[in-house]
């Protein structure tokens, strides 16, 4: 080589910086995932037997808090138009599935009536979501 001359360049592309990046963004969200539950947050009640819940697609989510508001989905509505909103939730799909999950602290009548008013929009059968008994100390 001589002293007037350049050296060549060498170009290679440094992917570690997005590595680290991309990692810490993925444990993120993970962290933050199971925290964005659709609807409001609801004690619901425990029992021995639920290990599977069924799958999540395909179904409408009727949450009933603790002060009995019904939520379809994410979006609260009035006992009124349940039905009418039960059925556009719904779309054209009429063997949707509809689970309740409904506060530790209410009283059946409550959830009971929100079951009346399920079948009286026309679906059939009502699956309710409760948590299994000592899932928080498990893990589960």
């Amino acid at each position: 080589m001589q002293g007037g001359e350049p050296g060549k360049m060498q170009s290679a592309i440094n992917v570690t910086p997005l590595v680290d990046v991309v990692l810490v963004l993925l444990i993120i969200f993970m962290v933050v995932a199971p925290n964005m539950r659709p609807g409001p947050e609801v004690d619901l009640p425990t029992t021995e037997k639920p290990l599977e819940q069924g799958d999540a697609r395909d179904r409408i989510l009727v949450t009933i808090d603790e002060h009995g508001a019904l939520w379809i989905d994410d979006k609260p509505c009035k006992a009124e138009s349940f039905g009418e909103g039960l059925r556009a939730a719904a779309g054209a799909a009429r063997n949707t599935r509809v689970v309740i999950q409904g506060d530790a602290r209410l009283q059946f009548g409550e959830v009971r009536h929100a079951m009346l008013a399920i079948e009286e929009a026309g679906f059939k059968g009502v699956g309710l979501i409760a948590k299994r008994t000592g899932a928080a100390a498990k893990g589960d």
